[in-house]
């Protein structure tokens, strides 16, 4: 997927800056919702990304990419709260996300949950690749920047994480279709991830 990168709003104009953050909920809940697997937490921690967002906002430099700016304080929120929740020898439950996703409309839910099932399969730094590359739109460049760690890091991980569920949709009945190969499959895949995100942030 090509990346669209708009320069960030002046952090001066709150109202600009508002709006920026909203058309990029959608974005910010599918990346939480790889990193977390739980569809409740992906929702708090997409709240906690944008109030931090605002809080911080005078120290974003304007013209300069918003949608890295917002990903980086998710990204290091979560990681902070899982270092928080190790130190206190709490346990994760990282089946979650499937049942909670059925709480949206019957047909939206099922398909939810399938493609996660399906993203679930991978290691959790491919997964995070993969979604910022193929649903986030980010270039390989921003999403190293987001990760950070190298341009070739990103790569490796993408590489391996549409290896793998090519793998594992060529050998399920929802995504294995007469007319369409692995690779259509996939591409449905991270559609989908993209667009149900979009359609349960607006709802």
């Amino acid at each position: 997927m090509k990346t669209h990168t708009t320069p960030g709003p002046d952090p001066s104009d709150p109202t600009a800056f508002k709006n920026a953050l909203a058309e990029l909920v959608p974005y910010l809940r599918a990346f939480a919702r790889s990193l977390c697997s739980n569809a409740a937490e992906a929702d708090d921690l997409t709240q906690e990304t944008l109030l931090k967002s605002w809080k911080a906002r005078m120290s974003f430099q304007a013209g300069t990419n918003l949608k890295g700016w917002t990903f980086r304080i998710l990204r290091n929120h979560f990681y902070s709260e899982q270092r928080r929740a190790w130190r206190k020898n709490e346990v994760c439950d990282e089946d979650a996300g499937v049942s909670t996703a059925r709480e949206a409309s019957q047909n939206s839910a099922i398909a939810l949950a399938e493609v996660y099932e399906a993203l679930d399969t991978l290691p959790a730094d491919q997964r995070e690749a993969l979604i910022l590359v193929g649903a986030g739109g980010f270039s390989y460049e921003e999403a190293a920047e987001v990760c950070a760690c190298a341009v070739g890091t990103i790569k490796s991980r993408v590489s391996r994480a549409r290896a793998t569920l090519l793998e594992t949709v060529n050998s399920t009945e929802t995504y294995r279709d007469k007319s369409a190969n692995g690779r259509g499959a996939l591409n449905k895949i991270l559609s989908e991830v993209e667009h149900l995100s979009a359609d349960l942030a607006s709802s």
